[in-house]
């Protein structure tokens, strides 16, 4: 894949994250007491079909090949799908996507474990400020499931983000995005065969709205982890609380107060700064022709 500039890829990672949001708020609208297994199957049915044209656009890839990390990411990404109901069914938006952007935090210490990437200390500090702004935006005051259940799908999502350099570089995204769903899918349907509810068509169309949302955005993510190092970008990730913020005041009526202009200039500025700063290096890296 060629070299993608640091500034690129986070634009790309805030407009991401600013989609994924959406399927977030599509899936707050689920009842109370939803099928939450049968509503992950039936994610992962829609993302499998409507993937399913494009994986044979490039007839030179064997699909099925190579498919061991695969695997393992869609397990996780199933996983943590379970979880990311829960959390989302618990908490009010705002704070549930708040949980949800430590993710790139989690993403500095398991990048340097897993890869022995170098940690930088802009990095690290934008990293840093970013959750300081999500602690202030959200102030905590006590744990309960819904927060541990947020923080399992903040683990999951960091995990999966990083091993995206594990797969295959043939694969495009559209091909990795639906084996990771494919993969999942006898796990799925035995844990939705013991939940063993009646079929919800209601459940069935939140899942194929929040589908597309979540499909666009892990299909940046592939595109962007796979071409940058992840502590390079990984901040860029917390600007998609500014959406949920946004969308928490237009849908569920979540009124903010001063702590949000607080918590968003400890996000924003430091992530603009760091932007700068990475596109500089860039350029003076690539050579004049």
């Amino acid at each position: 894949m060629p070299k993608m500039s640091v500034g690129f890829a986070m634009i790309l990672l805030v407009v991401g994250n600013m989609i994924a949001v959406l399927s977030d708020a599509l899936i707050k609208e689920l009842p109370d007491g939803a099928a939450v297994y049968q509503f992950v199957l039936l994610r992962q049915l829609t993302a499998v079909l409507m993937l399913l044209p494009f994986c044979f656009l490039n007839k030179k890839t064997k699909l099925i090949s190579n498919i061991k990390w695969h695997f393992v990411r869609g397990h996780i990404w199933l996983f943590g799908a379970v979880f990311m109901v829960l959390s989302i069914q618990a908490l009010p938006l705002a704070t549930v996507n708040a949980i949800f952007y430590t993710a790139p935090l989690m993403m500095l210490p398991l990048g340097f474990l897993f890869y022995k990437d170098r940690l930088t200390a802009p990095s690290i500090i934008v990293a840093i400020l970013g959750f300081v702004g999500i602690l202030i935006i959200v102030k905590p005051t006590q744990i309960n499931m819904g927060a541990i259940f947020a923080l399992i799908v903040a683990l999951t999502m960091a995990t999966n983000n990083l091993l995206v350099r594990k797969l295959p570089s043939n694969h495009t995204v559209a091909q990795t995005l639906f084996l990771t769903n494919l993969v999942g899918i006898p796990f799925g349907l035995s844990l939705a065969i013991w939940e063993n509810a009646p079929l919800s068509w209601y459940a069935l169309w939140i899942a194929a709205g929040s589908n597309l949302f979540i499909l666009i955005y892990a299909g940046i993510c592939v595109l962007v982890y796979r071409a940058v190092e992840a502590h390079k970008i990984s901040s860029a990730e917390y600007t998609g609380l500014l959406g949920a913020v946004f969308i928490g005041i237009v849908w569920f009526h979540e009124i903010p107060d001063i702590s949000l202009l607080i918590g968003s200039a400890l996000i924003i500025i430091p992530l603009i700064w760091l932007a700068t700063r990475e596109s500089v290096k860039y350029k003076r890296s690539v050579p004049i022709e």
